[in-house]
């Protein structure tokens, strides 16, 4: 029988800590070393997933990212999820969908459907539209062994424009969190006693993490802004529960390190990258 998503995002929690590397590409970021245009961020990229294997359990790539460099973009984004997948990581892919009806229907199918064109392990997807939106990726989610991930409290500076607007003197992040929370408890399957819903939670409210953490019990926070926005692990960590429950993405700051464009050959960038990854985990793990 196939593990539920809440299973293996907590055994990939357990195995290897809490962290979560964005794939965002960035070409100016990219050191010479691996070359020029897409076939650098294919060799960046392939080489990045080589070094992490068996120190990260998950992933987070960026398609807005990838979709600049059209078809052969999505092909290139695709071909790492199968990497990923191949050693056993587990993909949570960032597009942040969200529409009505069919389109919705089609959105879930294009990802988490038997016959998905990319095989993510979970699908980000935004609540702006209502509850209607996010149903046929929870139906895909409880049939396929997959997850969703709500957006709820962000942590770009702009999030406050929306998401802390007050409805009858509650902000409207806990009003969506709110009406999320049946859902987690019809996603709650396998042993680890987790639910197969997520929420984005960011690094940059904790105190908001803790309020959402008694709304939320046992819905795994994917947190954002770690490091490049300024918050810190024991922020990013304010929701967990006994070390478990929350997934810390961090992007920039494990692909693009100091000094690591610089490098002189590609033994120096591999020995800057792999110390660096090391600190990173090793100040989650602290934070725990």
């Amino acid at each position: 029988m196939s593990l539920s998503f809440a299973d293996k995002l907590t055994d990939a929690v357990r195995g290897f800590g809490p962290l979560c590397v964005g794939f965002d590409p960035h070409p100016g970021k990219i050191p010479e070393l691996f070359g020029e245009g897409e076939a650098a961020i294919r060799a960046f990229f392939l080489e990045v997933l080589s070094r992490i294997d068996g120190k990260v359990g998950i992933i987070k790539p960026q398609i807005g990212l990838f979709e600049p460099m059209g078809p052969s973009g999505l092909a290139l984004l695709a071909e790492l999820t199968e990497a990923a997948k191949d050693t056993g990581i587990l993909v949570l892919l960032d597009a942040k969908r969200g529409d009505i009806g069919s389109t919705a229907r089609g959105y879930a199918e294009a990802y988490l459907g038997p016959d998905a064109w990319l095989h993510a392990d979970a699908i980000t997807v935004n609540p702006f539209m209502g509850m209607e939106t996010l149903e046929p990726f929870f139906d895909l989610a409880s049939s396929r062994n997959k997850g969703v991930i709500v957006l709820v409290r962000t942590s770009n500076p702009g999030a406050a424009d929306f998401q802390e607007l007050l409805h009858d003197g509650t902000p409207v992040f806990e009003r969506i969190a709110e009406k999320l929370a049946p859902f987690g408890r019809d996603l709650q399957s396998g042993e680890s006693g987790w639910s197969s819903l997520m929420v984005v939670v960011g690094a940059t409210a904790p105190n908001e993490a803790k309020r959402l953490r008694t709304i939320l019990p046992r819905v795994p926070f994917l947190v954002p802004g770690f490091g490049a926005q300024g918050a810190s692990a024991d922020d990013a960590l304010a929701a967990s529960i006994n070390g478990e429950g929350v997934v810390v993405n961090a992007s920039r700051g494990v692909l693009y390190p100091e000094g690591a464009r610089r490098a002189k050959g590609f033994e120096d960038w591999a020995e800057i990258f792999d110390q660096n990854l090391k600190q990173v985990n090793a100040a989650l793990a602290a934070a725990l």
